[in-house]
């Protein structure tokens, strides 16, 4: 790779490259079993290089940030505009998708032939997300509420589906460290300062090998991906979501205008290796390293704002996935000829939203907690099975929404918040 180029540039021939090869090689017998031995773990090495980085980067920043406020009243100010911000784009996202699916009605472009044939070949897979969210729903209303509570931070910290956990720690540590006496305070300061500064060049090495990573991690895709035909069945489907998710992209725009004045160009400009990561990796998580780098580079977010607002986006921000939940449940519907009502979709609207946010940050997570929205509107589970065939793509085309809503609210954030100066901390 030319190093003259453009980050997103390099990753942007990786993916092209990966998607060549791929279909170049699928012409021979031998060619995807070489693509899966040989190419695909790479890709994989890839993905668990930034999944490792992924926790310390929370710990490290998040509590630099939160002690480097030095009042509390500005953590809470921050937190609720960000928690507040979420909700209503998430909310803004669901509207945005349960519109579109009823205007364009993909659901009633699927043949009786097409319907069996996809429940056919993907009841196990369904199957599976419906007894996993099935044991989620069994586990309480106020589960999710206890899971924020680690009982052992080590034990959270093994685990990047424990995310909320590593934040909740994080900030209950910065906020001791706020509390108790500069002089005790500002050692343990340094270090996290210091360590901070060594994830961060971790990161920068990890991304010199972005375009190969994303080049092993496409070629896989492309070699693993259903049949034509099952694609052509659902491109209606696919459109309707990649309309929404492009009205997001559009609303983003909109906020980063109104409250910051930058122009579009300047946020996609600076957060384009990150959205590109997100499409290859379809995680929000393994991408968070990447979104902080480009947030507090080059969109020029405050530390202090960035390392809180991102780590806590990429657990429950998930507006792609919201839209994608709304778009499948009524899609499956349609599909199945069932008929939904006004209160019914306005049901959707509260749960998809409450399911985003309840995601991990990890690709196909989605999936589960779908099944949760398609029980609450009375449609049947087992219809999961008509989108398997083209979720993985389009997991990837929802991360990018993910990771730019985190980017765009933490700029908004950062345009109300007064930040202390450096010397004011010390």
């Amino acid at each position: 790779m030319n190093k003259k180029l453009a980050l997103h540039w390099q990753i942007l021939i990786g993916m092209a490259a990966g998607v060549l090869f791929a279909l170049l090689f699928t012409n021979f017998s031998w060619g995807p079993q070489l693509v899966r031995d040989w190419i695909k773990p790479f890709g994989t090495i890839f993905i668990n290089c930034l999944k490792l980085i992924a926790v310390p980067l929370i710990l490290a920043s998040l509590i630099k940030g939160v002690s480097d406020l030095k009042d509390i009243s500005k953590l809470s100010e921050m937190g609720t505009r960000t928690i507040v911000t979420f909700i209503l784009t998430t909310v803004l996202a669901v509207s945005i998708g349960l519109g579109l699916v009823n205007i364009l009605k993909p659901g009633n472009a699927i043949s009786e032939e097409t319907r069996m044939e996809l429940l056919s070949s993907y009841k196990d897979d369904a199957s599976k997300r419906i007894d996993m969210a099935i044991a989620q729903e069994e586990s309480g209303p106020l589960q999710a509420l206890i899971d924020i509570v680690p009982d052992n931070i080590f034990y959270a910290a093994s685990y990047n589906t424990s995310m909320l956990q590593v934040i909740f720690f994080a900030i209950l540590f910065g906020i001791a460290l706020i509390l108790i006496p500069k002089k005790s305070s500002k050692p343990v300061k340094k270090f996290f300062d210091g360590f901070n500064d060594v994830i961060l060049k971790i990161i920068d090495l990890i991304m010199a090998t972005a375009p190969y990573g994303v080049f092993a991690l496409l070629a896989a895709l492309v070699v693993e991906s259903p049949s034509v035909d099952l694609f052509s069945a659902l491109a209606l489907y696919a459109i309707t979501i990649l309309i929404g998710l492009l009205c997001m992209l559009g609303v983003y725009a909109a906020i980063v205008w109104v409250f910051t004045r930058k122009s579009p160009s300047f946020f996609f400009k600076g957060i384009a290796p990150a959205q590109l990561l997100a499409f290859s990796t379809s995680s929000s998580a393994a991408t968070l390293p990447v979104t902080m780098e480009r947030v507090e580079e080059h969109l020029h977010v405050p530390k202090e704002v960035a390392s809180f607002v991102l780590p806590i986006g990429a657990t429950i921000n998930m507006d792609g996935t919201s839209l994608y939940q709304a778009v499948a449940a009524v899609f499956i519907a349609q599909a199945f000829g069932m008929e939904l009502s006004l209160a019914t979709q306005l049901g959707i609207i509260a749960t998809a939203t409450l399911a985003s946010i309840g995601s991990a940050a990890v690709p196909g997570a989605g999936m589960v907690m779908l099944v949760i929205v398609l029980a609450q509107a009375g449609i049947p589970e087992a219809g999961l099975a008509l989108i398997f065939a083209i979720d993985r793509p389009l997991d990837m085309c929802r991360t990018v929404i993910n990771v730019s809503g985190d980017a765009a609210v933490s700029m908004m954030v950062a345009s109300k918040i007064k930040i202390p100066k450096t010397e004011e901390i010390l």
